[in-house]
């Protein structure tokens, strides 16, 4: 029995259809007509003698259990091929190429600033492409192949997702500049309990903020909630309640003008790990590697 015969061109179209469920999408980011993604899969389809995608009339695209896991080759596959052709290319020279990077979003104006200026210096040619987000849709985008590395807080990863620390943020007490204790400088949880609390209402963030006070058998009294770093922060700053957060800007004046205070925490609470992560078992591309390694030397614990 003769092996597969397939092209490269088959397997770009194929990924593009099976990332997007849709041929008419595929066609448009690969600026091809739809009929060469259609015939392109269903030639792929042929060689490899297994079906791959599923068409629904006006519905899109599903992809079957082998296209499920052929998928997750081909990414592998692909981004193999890229690294091989950069190797060829750049061996011995200067990193080029793009490189995208996701990261959570109350992590981004705090982290990514200093490190993409950082990155930009060491490799001007590589071109750094961000994307925000929130955790669950951070590790989707990693496993359909969108960012190849991502900087995220260090809970609720998966066994398929690697990873490792480069910092740690304790989380503190946020309260207005009237409030009793805004000047002793720290402040227990049990202080605070009854008080209302402004809750960073983010997907694994609000769970991780009000377990919290619960370990320390102090239930929260939440009177408002925001997916808004910015937004708690105003909100506290004008008398609404206290918050908890990990991450600190260096000035206290909220955008709205009011000052929210921050205060040490005198209880044991472990800080959240920040990481870098990636999909366990893909090859990384240099790019990739790099931005890794500059993580860990600018965070290094």
């Amino acid at each position: 029995m003769s092996e597969p015969s397939f092209t490269l061109v088959q397997l770009r179209y194929f990924e593009a259809a099976a990332r997007h469920l849709s041929m008419t999408a595929a066609s448009r980011e690969l600026m091809v007509s739809q009929s060469a993604v259609s015939t392109a899969v269903a030639q792929l389809e042929r060689e490899l003698g297994v079906q791959l995608l599923l068409r629904h009339h006006a519905r899109g695209l599903s992809l079957t259990t082998a296209g499920q896991a052929f998928h997750r080759r081909v990414l592998d596959f692909l981004a193999h091929g890229a690294e091989l052709v950069e190797a060829a290319r750049q061996a011995g020279t200067e990193l080029v190429g793009t490189l995208t990077v996701g990261c959570f979003a109350t992590l981004a104006p705090f982290r990514l600033p200093r490190l993409l200026a950082e990155f930009e210096h060491r490799h001007p040619r590589v071109v750094v492409s961000v994307r925000e987000g929130e955790h669950s849709a951070i590790k989707a985008a990693l496993r359909g192949g969108e960012y190849e590395v991502a900087l995220l807080y260090g809970y609720d990863l998966d066994d398929d997702i690697d990873h490792v620390v480069v910092d740690t943020a304790p989380p503190y007490a946020l309260v207005g500049p009237d409030h009793p204790l805004a000047q002793s400088g720290t402040v227990s949880l049990a202080q605070l309990a009854g008080e209302p609390m402004v809750l960073l209402d983010l997907p694994n963030s609000r769970e991780y903020l009000q377990s919290i006070l619960r370990e320390a058998g102090v239930e929260p009294h939440i009177r408002h909630r925001s997916a808004g770093y910015e937004t708690v922060r105003a909100l506290v700053a004008h008398g609404q309640g206290f918050a908890l957060l990990n991450q600190r800007p260096p000035e206290e004046t909220t955008y709205a003008g009011a000052r929210a205070v921050p205060l040490e925490l005198t209880d044991e609470v472990e800080p959240l790990d920040i990481v870098v992560a990636w999909m366990r078992g893909a090859r990384t591309t240099r790019r990739a590697r790099e931005f890794i390694r500059l993580c860990r030397q600018m965070y290094s614990h």
